[in-house]
């Protein structure tokens, strides 16, 4: 499988760190038939307390309705989508090319299951997500994935 390199608009809210915040706030985009491929949720280093949660993909007006219900709406931080087939050493070279281009990364999150991956990449600025697609699709090429 070829990687893959899409971008991608996280749905975000901040929430009172509790039990059952995670599954209360993605109650009703699941209720409304979403098939969320990222969830994330953690508790905000800053505001105690206070935890965010993310989550992609809400399209459509029907899921978009119900994730407002939820509190969540687009987040305006950078997104990138990368999926494909797993290579050890893989994230440390993604993570390598962007940082020797100079860009920063606000977040990285990845996964592996069996032999593919996904990973979500958070930027400072839409211009940065831009310069390191291509930057990710050849550091993965170099390393056979």
């Amino acid at each position: 499988m070829p990687i893959t390199v899409k971008k991608i608009i996280l749905w975000r809210s901040e929430v009172d760190n509790k039990p059952g915040a995670l599954a209360s706030t993605i109650e009703p985009p699941a209720k409304a038939g979403a098939d969320l491929k990222v969830i994330m949720g953690y508790r905000h280093p800053t505001a105690k307390g206070k935890a965010a949660i993310e989550v992609f993909p809400i399209t459509g007006k029907k899921l978009a309705a119900a994730a407002g219900t939820a509190g969540l709406g687009a987040a305006a931080i950078p997104t990138l989508l990368v999926e494909g087939d797993n290579k050890p050493g893989l994230g440390y070279t993604i993570a390598q090319a962007i940082g020797a281009a100079g860009i920063n990364i606000a977040f990285f999150v990845a996964q592996v299951i069996g032999n593919k991956f996904a990973a979500v990449l958070g930027f400072e600025t839409e211009e940065d997500a831009k310069k390191a697609a291509p930057l990710i699709k050849k550091a993965a090429k170099s390393t056979g994935a």
